[in-house]
C-alpha cells in the first residue's frame, strides 16, 4: 500500500494552520503540525479541530499537533513560517535579531531528522531565514527555497486585474528580488492573456500599482495589526504542490543562485521550474538596463541583511 505524504508545518500560528487547512483539503499528505513547548496545546487544539473539520468536508487527512521533533522525522516537504510576525512600523529587518536565533534552532532540527525534505521558508526576513536555513543544514540548493514571489507576484496580478478592469486569471505577473521594498516588479513580463499590460494600464497609473506592489505586505500589517496569512498559505502550497505532484510549475521564488543574473551565493527572487527534483531550474530572462539596476539595489539589500545575520 503506498504511503502517504508527510508534510510538516513549523510554527502554529495564523499561516501555519491556513496551511493545514490548505493540506488536508486538498489531499496532499497528512500533516505534522509542530510548535514550541509552550505552544504544543495550540498545535494540537488546531489539529484535532481541522480533523473535525475533514469529517465535515468529507477529507481524511491525518493531522497531529506536537512538539516534537520526533513527529517531524521522514517528512517530504518542511513550510516554515516560524518566528516573530511583523507588527505595524515594523520593517522586515527588524525581525532579523529574533527569528534568526529561531531559524538556526529549526535548521539544526531538521538536519537531523529530515534531512530529505523539500524546504520551502516563509519566515522574515525572507531572504535572510531561507539562507542561513541552507547554511546551517547544508541541503542541497535544489531542496530549499523561499516563498515570496508567488506572493508578491499575486498581489501585482491582483492590482493590475482590478486597474484594467479584467479577470484576475488571465493576467500574469512577474516580481524578481528580494521579499521588501526594494522588490523588482517587472512590468516588461507583464501580460493580460499574453498581451502587454502596457497596453490596459497608463504608464503612471502603473508606476503606482508597483509602489503598492512592494508595500503590499505593510499595507495588511497596517490594516490588520499583524502579517497576511491566507495568501502568503496557498502561495507556499502552490509550490509544495507542484514537488510533490512533479507538476513542474514556473513561479517566482527565492533560490540560491550560483551566477545565475550574475549573482553567487545568494537567495533571490527569480523565476524557478519546481518539480519532484525540487528547484530543478532558474530561469534566466532578459531584463532592461533599469530592471537590472533595480535587481542590483535589491540584490544590495538582501547581502546587506545576510551580513547582519553573519554577526548575530
Amino acid at each position: 500500500m503506498p504511503r502517504r505524504n508527510k508534510i510538516s508545518l513549523i510554527g502554529a500560528g495564523n499561516i501555519g494552520g491556513e496551511l493545514a487547512a490548505l493540506v488536508a483539503r486538498r489531499e496532499l499528505g497528512d500533516v505534522v503540525l509542530f510548535d514550541i513547548p509552550e505552544k504544543q496545546g495550540l498545535a494540537q487544539g488546531k489539529a484535532l479541530d481541522l480533523e473535525q473539520n475533514g469529517a465535515v468536508l468529507g477529507h481524511d487527512a491525518k493531522i497531529t499537533g506536537s512538539s516534537n521533533w520526533d513527529d517531524v522525522a521522514g517528512s517530504d516537504v518542511v513550510i516554515i513560517t516560524a518566528g516573530v510576525p511583523r507588527k505595524p512600523g515594523m520593517s522586515r529587518d527588524d525581525l532579523l535579531s529574533i527569528n534568526l536565533k529561531i531559524i538556526r534552532n529549526v535548521a539544526e532540527n531538521l538536519k537531523a531528522k529530515a534531512p530529505n525534505a523539500f524546504v520551502i521558508v516563509i519566515s522574515n526576513p525572507l531572504d535572510a531565514m531561507v539562507y542561513e536555513l541552507k547554511k546551517v543544514t547544508g541541503f542541497a540548493r535544489e531542496k530549499v527555497v523561499g516563498m515570496a514571489g508567488v506572493l508578491d507576484a499575486a498581489r501585482f496580478q491582483l492590482f493590475l486585474a482590478r486597474e484594467a478592469g479584467v479577470a484576475v486569471k488571465d493576467v500574469r505577473a512577474m516580481v524578481l528580488g528580494g521579499h521588501g521594498d526594494t522588490m523588482v516588479p517587472v512590468t516588461s513580463y507583464c501580460t493580460i492573456y499574453g498581451v502587454p499590460v502596457s497596453q490596459f494600464i497608463a504608464a503612471d497609473k502603473l508606476a503606482a500599482i508597483v509602489e503598492r506592489t512592494r508595500g503590499g505586505g505593510g499595507e495588511i500589517v497596517k490594516l490588520m495589526g499583524t502579517s497576511a496569512y491566507y495568501a502568503p498559505a496557498s502561495a507556499a502550497i502552490v509550490m509544495a504542490e507542484s514537488f510533490l505532484k512533479d507538476q513542474k510549475r514556473v513561479v517566482p521564488a527565492a533560490a540560491y543562485l550560483d551566477g545565475e543574473y550574475g549573482y553567487k551565493d545568494l537567495y533571490i527572487g527569480v523565476p524557478v521550474v519546481i518539480g519532484a527534483g525540487g528547484v530543478e531550474k532558474v530561469i534566466n530572462i532578459q531584463l532592461t538596463p533599469e530592471e537590472k539596476a533595480m535587481l542590483e539595489k535589491s540584490a544590495g539589500a538582501v547581502r546587506e541583511l545576510i551580513e547582519a545575520s553573519k554577526k548575530l
